[in-house]
């Protein structure tokens, strides 16, 4: 086994515990808010782990692999923000002890 092969698979495996714990993060947080929060940002992390981890292994695939990591840097956390956006403006229910800031920079404007 080759030094590129034990980093490729520390790295996927970095990333398969993470996706891990952002499907936990899903069924165990609170309400919509956190789960969006849990589940993008676990799910971006261990998709560019799992990702970098394949560039490892094989590297002729390197490029096309950069290419989703970046896609997937871009999209993930702007789909969060915008669906967080609208749970809101929707007036879906927030977990005791949630602090909403959007709320409180509503209330600041005149």
């Amino acid at each position: 086994m080759t030094i590129g092969g034990i980093i490729g698979g520390i790295l996927m495996l970095s990333g398969a515990a993470f996706l891990f714990l952002a499907g936990l993060g899903l069924v165990r947080m609170p309400d919509l808010f956190n789960r969006l929060q849990a589940g993008t940002k676990a799910t971006t992390l261990g998709t560019l782990l799992t990702l970098a981890g394949a560039a490892c292994l094989r590297p002729d695939w390197a490029v096309k692999l950069l290419l989703i990591g970046l896609f997937i840097l871009f999209t993930n956390p702007i789909s969060s923000q915008v669906l967080a956006r609208a749970a809101h403006r929707t007036g879906t229910p927030q977990a005791a002890g949630t602090v909403d800031r959007l709320a409180e920079d509503r209330e600041k404007r005149p």
